[in-house]
């Protein structure tokens, strides 16, 4: 019996009008369209911004003494407690003073000894005076007598000098304080020898720190800033009086309760490192803080009026020009240029590109094009505190 291979292919002919009615069907529809791409946006901010330039520095006593030995010697005693206050004039350290005492007593000799021969010329130049007057000696004999004088007068004024350098060094071996202030831990204790190396030289510091001082350093950018500032204030009046002077950030964040004021600046910027030095006080009557730590320094500099803000996510970069996306109403995205500002926090200001009212997106810019539709879903932008620009910050400013 034979195989027929096309007729166990072949469909039924009861089926073939539903066969033709399905492929037909299946012609006509169209696909359904593809969901829009959803895009996260944010409003353009729109209000008065303070530029608040913040630099990271050191504190440091607003007078900061080192206490050396200026003699070598045995140290006999410390007369504070290590980290405490201390007050001008008061006694911080003891030396040996024995071999400085025998020192004033040596010179003291020596100036017996010339005062004594001091005396003697100056007796025989009074005695031959009259004779060389009345020609009883000859000239030679007068004029020896005035160089031995002489002489004798040089020597005791050497020796006054020694005794008097004795009496100095003697008095080296009694350290005091130089200001009021807070003393450090000693680099020597009693006991050890002091006053030349390799034994310690620089025993102790003494520290003024009422007012606190802090050293930072700004860029030329900034330094322009601080400087348009300066002069505002120095014509307004005393800059310590300025209600908005600088504040102090401590390191746990904390904002120091007194303001300050700069007090001290470089002559010039470093061409090495293109920064400028500044130093600023802050009142610090409780002593709260130590030379020595860490601290940010924040300052008003400026006000923008009504400025336009974006967070600085919502900008691109392509070949040094900035750029956002802004989405309208309908969902149409369209790329604008952009020209920025300061960036303040997380936000960065936009001198032009956008206009009030109008929203920007916020993520996902990467896979926009002009002219391309879009969902738009609105968002809460978690902005951080207005107005700080740090130093990380500032070379993405203006």
């Amino acid at each position: 019996m034979g195989y027929d291979a096309a007729a166990v292919l072949r469909p039924p002919p009861s089926l073939l009008p539903l066969l033709f009615l399905s492929f037909a069907v299946g012609c006509d529809s169209e696909p359904p369209p593809a969901p829009l791409l959803e895009i996260p946006v944010v409003d353009v901010i729109v209000r008065d911004t303070p530029i608040i330039l913040e630099m990271v520095g050191q504190t440091r006593g607003s007078i900061d003494v080192p206490i050396r030995a200026r003699v070598e010697g045995t140290l006999d005693g410390m007369h504070f407690v290590e980290g405490r206050r201390v007050e001008k004039d008061a006694l911080l350290y003891e030396i040996d003073p024995r071999p400085f005492e025998a020192k004033v007593v040596e010179a003291s000799g020596y100036l017996a000894a010339a005062r004594t021969r001091l005396a003697k010329a100056r007796a025989d130049l009074a005695r031959l005076r009259p004779l060389a007057e009345m020609k009883a000696i000859s000239q030679m004999d007068f004029d020896g007598a005035v160089a031995r004088h002489d002489a004798a007068r040089g020597e005791a004024d050497a020796a006054e000098a020694q005794v008097e350098q004795a009496r100095i060094e003697l008095s080296y071996t009694r350290i005091h304080s130089p200001i009021d202030g807070r003393i450090g831990i000693s680099a020597a204790k009693v006991g050890e020898f002091v006053g030349a190396a390799p034994n310690p030289v620089v025993l102790n510091f003494v520290s003024q720190t009422d007012p606190i001082r802090v050293r930072f350093a700004i860029d030329e950018r900034k330094y322009l800033r601080f400087a348009r500032r300066e002069i505002t204030l120095q014509r307004a009046g005393d800059v310590r009086d300025d209600p908005d002077g600088l504040e102090l950030i401590l390191a746990d964040g904390s904002l120091h309760p007194a303001r300050g004021y700069i007090v001290a600046a470089d002559a010039a910027i470093d061409p090495g490192t293109g920064t400028f030095t500044l130093e600023a006080d802050f009142a610090n009557p409780d002593g709260l803080v130590l030379a020595g730590q860490f601290a940010r320094v924040r300052a008003v500099v400026g006000l923008v009026k009504a400025a336009v803000l974006v967070p600085q996510r919502c900008i691109t970069e392509l070949q040094g020009n900035f750029r956002v996306f802004v989405v309208a109403e309908d969902g149409t995205v369209e790329l604008r240029p952009v020209e920025r500002g300061p960036r303040i926090g997380s936000l960065q200001i936009l001198e032009s590109g956008v206009e009030p009212g109008e929203r920007v997106a916020l993520e996902g810019v990467m896979r926009l094009q002009q002219g391309m539709k879009v969902s738009a879903q609105l968002v809460e932008f978690p902005a951080t505190p207005v107005g700080a620009e740090s130093d990380a910050e500032a070379a993405a400013g203006s």
